[in-house]
């Protein structure tokens, strides 16, 4: 997998601004964490971040997130990755990640790609983009415009994903 295309959700706030340091308790709330199967955690995909609860409702399947920076911060949960993967989102996109977040979702298989130069005007929840994971390019289909650049996918990453995450990798 090099490149994926989708509608994006671009996470801000009511002025339009990145949300900043979006913790793992507002991606997925630790009033759920008694739901272990992946498959039932998609429904709480921040629901405890103001102005998102009712995101899960409308995600689709192929859908990609767009963060501000220190996205992922706080504690280790798992599940905070794996109720994006429940819904079927595809990849999420940050300034910057929590470092526990960011190891999370590549051993999890999944596509975490870092902008420190995302500019939020660029985007609009709902626009169709496409993103090339080992060129570290993006670009708004929608707009036809390109993004700033992402930093590249290491050929490390790219094979914990390919494999569908770490322990399969391992046991091949």
């Amino acid at each position: 997998m090099n490149t994926i295309k989708g509608r994006v959700w671009v996470l801000t706030d009511d002025q339009g601004a990145l949300i900043p340091n979006i913790d793992t308790d507002m991606i997925f709330h630790n009033r759920y964490l008694h739901i272990t199967k992946l498959e039932e955690m998609g429904p709480y995909a921040l629901d405890n971040l103001a102005g998102w609860e009712d995101f899960a409702k409308k995600c689709q399947p192929g859908d990609i997130v767009v963060a501000g920076g220190n996205f992922g911060c706080g504690s280790s949960r798992q599940q905070a990755v794996d109720c994006f993967r429940a819904l079927g989102v595809t990849a999420l996109v940050a300034e910057s990640f929590g470092a526990i977040y960011f190891r999370n979702a590549v051993n999890a298989g999944w596509p975490v790609l870092v902008c420190p130069a995302l500019d939020p005007a660029a985007l609009n929840s709902g626009d169709e983009i496409e993103l090339d994971l080992a060129g570290g390019t993006w670009r708004n289909l929608t707009r036809g415009t390109d993004l700033p650049a992402l930093k590249a996918v290491s050929n490390v990453q790219r094979e914990i994903m390919a494999a569908g995450g770490l322990f399969k990798l391992a046991t091949g």
